[in-house]
């Protein structure tokens, strides 16, 4: 009998009841995993209403008790995190390698959320006025919703749900349709690990089942992981319902190659941060801007890495799984004939990679194009996918320049021996997320992870000391005692 994912609300699992749904397919091998049925508006209702009905009394537990399942969390993740990265590794196609990174990086901020106690603190003023004392409050508000992206699914949810319990908040997960399984493992952990029923909820759904939670009266505020478009639209939609709201969209993430960087090293690093999990992650620096007096060395070493990398089934010993979806597979490929269409030269051919005894997967190998414009697709929008896009430059000024221009500003690297680059590039370049002589610019959980322009729709973002503000409201309290 094929698996059956289920919703989990109040405190147990309970089936969906939409008319609708998907098959949960392993992109690796095509086999199906799982059936998926739809949430029906009636679902969200529950898991809704079971959360506001546990943040009545979860609000008031102290706050070293709200904090201690959190604890237990964080053991059972570690304790099961090989088993969640192989779940990962068969519904989304990445490796196994990446999984557990993605998984660590997960339990990163449910360490960070364990010292709410000291992050919730809020400020305290001693007569601030004659004979006034004013101190700061933070509260939780209600039950708070994220939906989360395909492409981390171990790691994204826990942005948001550790922080939104920990500070006294009820939480409902929308994770994607795409890879529903690690979800329901995780939360299969979370009931073990004695939160009190209805302090968090799973519901599974598609688009409609996301404006049904987005819009519900009963929402307080909702964080959302996806595309641009999707994000500029959950953030006007749920802005406009009075609720808090958080969104972070695409990105087209560029990578500056300096005269005096090592160029070994630089290929190393910006080949993995383009090709790690397919390239389908935020972080992905595509665009890769080279000095032109080191352009030709860079690009024969970029392809000589490029031809190492090994292409196949994530749970076995190699560099780069498969893509979710034929559907984005074809996607990914329509932008590299595209790109050639434009102009672009191709370095490196991934598409005609094939892999032996998994005929129906998903894969692409690396592909390196070059002389990409940028009025080109490629250099424009997110491909999502193992394509490094080369382009040369004349100065510094100029490359930081065609950077700043794109519509995103999520990340970018820069690989420079010069610490007047490194200045300039840090005090001019027009995205949330920098890093020098690193490929991927990911902060750790204690930091946020920023995002500008079309990257990024609210004011605060995931993880860190932003949650507690997303999460909380200030009540300022304000005491006399005139007979004192």
């Amino acid at each position: 009998m094929t698996r059956q994912v289920r919703n989990y609300v109040g405190g147990g699992w309970v089936d969906t009841s939409g008319d609708d749904g998907e098959p949960i397919v392993n992109p690796a091998t095509s086999d199906t995993l799982a059936e998926l049925t739809y949430s029906s508006s009636a679902d969200v209702d529950r898991a809704v209403d079971a959360g506001n009905e546990a943040f009545e009394s979860w609000q008031n537990r102290a706050v070293e008790e709200r904090i201690q399942p959190l604890f237990r969390f964080k053991q059972l993740l570690e304790e099961h995190q090989e088993e969640l990265a192989e779940t990962i590794v068969t519904e989304h196609g990445k490796t196994k390698q990446e999984a557990m990174g993605e998984l660590r990086r997960g339990i990163e901020n449910v360490e960070v959320a364990c010292g709410i106690p000291s992050m919730m603190q809020g400020g305290h003023l001693p007569n601030a006025a004659p004979g006034i004392d004013e101190t700061a409050i933070r509260k939780p508000l209600g039950t708070f919703v994220a939906v989360t992206p395909f492409n981390f699914p171990g790691m994204i949810p826990l942005w948001f749900l550790p922080y939104a319990v920990a500070t006294g908040n009820a939480f409902v997960l929308k994770p994607s349709e795409r890879d529903p399984l690690v979800s329901q493992r995780m939360f299969e952990l979370l009931d073990e690990a004695g939160f009190p029923d209805g302090v968090v909820n799973l519901v599974n759904g598609s688009a409609d089942t996301v404006t049904d939670l987005i819009t519900h009266e009963g929402v307080a505020g909702v964080s959302f992981v996806g595309s641009t478009p999707v994000a500029k639209h959950i953030y006007e939609t749920t802005a406009a319902a009075g609720k808090r709201v958080q969104a972070q969209g695409g990105a087209k993430n560029h990578v500056i190659v300096s005269d005096s960087a090592d160029i070994k090293f630089s290929v190393e690093k910006t080949l993995s941060s383009a090709c790690a999990c397919a390239g389908e992650r935020c972080l992905a620096n595509d665009v890769v801007l080279v000095q032109k007096s080191i352009y030709e060395e860079f690009a024969e070493e970029l392809i000589k890495q490029a031809d190492e990398m090994t292409v196949g089934y994530g749970l076995n010993d190699v560099d780069m799984g498969a893509l979710i979806t034929p559907e984005h597979e074809s996607r990914v490929r329509e932008y590299i004939d595209g790109a050639l269409q434009d102009g672009a030269t191709l370095l490196r051919d991934g598409r005609d990679v094939s892999v032996d005894g998994y005929p129906d997967g998903n894969f692409l190998g690396p592909t390196v194009l070059g002389n990409v414009e940028e009025e080109f697709d490629i250099s424009q929008d997110e491909v999502f996918g193992p394509v490094v896009a080369l382009a040369r430059y004349d100065s510094f000024e100029n490359a930081i320049a065609r950077l700043n221009r794109s519509e995103f500003g999520n990340a970018a690297s820069l690989f420079t021996e010069r610490g007047a680059e490194a200045s300039t590039f840090r005090q001019n370049t027009e995205a949330g997320n920098l890093a020098v002589n690193a490929g991927t610019a990911a902060p750790m959980a204690f930091f946020h992870f920023g995002g500008r322009k079309a990257s990024f729709f609210g004011d605060l973002h995931a993880q860190a000391d932003d949650m507690i503000r997303f999460y909380t409201d200030e009540t300022i309290y304000i005491e006399r005692w005139p007979s004192a």
